[in-house]
């Protein structure tokens, strides 16, 4: 079985919504679109492209889905993560798309969970990003591994939101850094509830890994 990775820029206060630009999207009246622009460094670029060079598949909700399809078939070839997005297979999770133009589209429809599972059999890893409604329903139905979040030292006070608390998680965080512009770049996987371990943990994470389970308390297990 592979794994699901979501890539996301959040804000401090766990907003998703319009990272990159004022009119990406205006649900509920958003207004602060753009967040992330005010902290660039080529940091955040190296882990995104990484996060995408990483994966074999793409799986988008249907907003987010057209925003890269309006961007990538066109964008810089010299970017490395172009040729990525244009020829691996994308899955787009919607009820209403009923054609989708950019090349090696696959609308999902119907179960959503169970055709997403399915792929998570296919794929040694398969991308997020974006796609806030997606990842709630992933998440409810145990199908999310992994998150590399990119934290940005800003609130923005309402918007959708990552977690929205439906869904008690366990994580363990296994790298983090920092940009020069301040935005915390970390990775968690989901830990197995009986034995707090993840798999893929190598003996190294076991024998060093932080205990962030519990709020307000952070330390080294032996």
């Amino acid at each position: 079985m592979g794994k699901i990775v979501v890539t996301a820029f959040v804000t401090l206060d766990g907003v998703i919504q319009a990272p990159g630009f004022p009119d990406e999207d205006r649900d509920g009246g958003f207004e602060r679109g753009g967040w992330t622009q005010a902290y660039p460094d080529p940091a955040i670029g190296r882990r995104a492209t990484t996060s995408v060079l990483a994966a074999d598949a793409l799986l988008l909700g249907r907003r987010t889905y057209e925003l890269f399809s309006g961007y990538w078939p066109t964008a810089d070839p010299d970017d490395p993560r172009t040729g990525k997005l244009n020829s691996q297979p994308k899955y787009v999770a919607s009820h209403t798309l009923q054609t989708a133009e950019w090349t090696n589209t696959t609308i999902l429809d119907g179960d959503i969970t169970k055709q997403v599972a399915d792929l998570r059999d296919t794929y040694d890893e398969i991308s997020i990003w974006g796609s806030s409604r997606l990842i709630a329903t992933l998440l409810r139905d145990d199908l999310i591994d992994e998150f590399v979040l990119l934290t940005y030292p800003l609130t923005v006070g309402n918007g959708k939101r990552l977690f929205t608390g439906d869904t008690p998680l366990r994580l363990r965080l296994t790298g983090t850094t920092t940009s020069d512009t301040g935005v915390i770049i970390s990775t968690y996987r989901r830990t197995d509830p009986a034995d707090g371990s993840s798999e893929g943990d190598s003996k190294h994470e076991k024998a060093h890994r932080l205990d962030v389970d519990h709020p307000g308390r952070i330390r080294r297990r032996p």
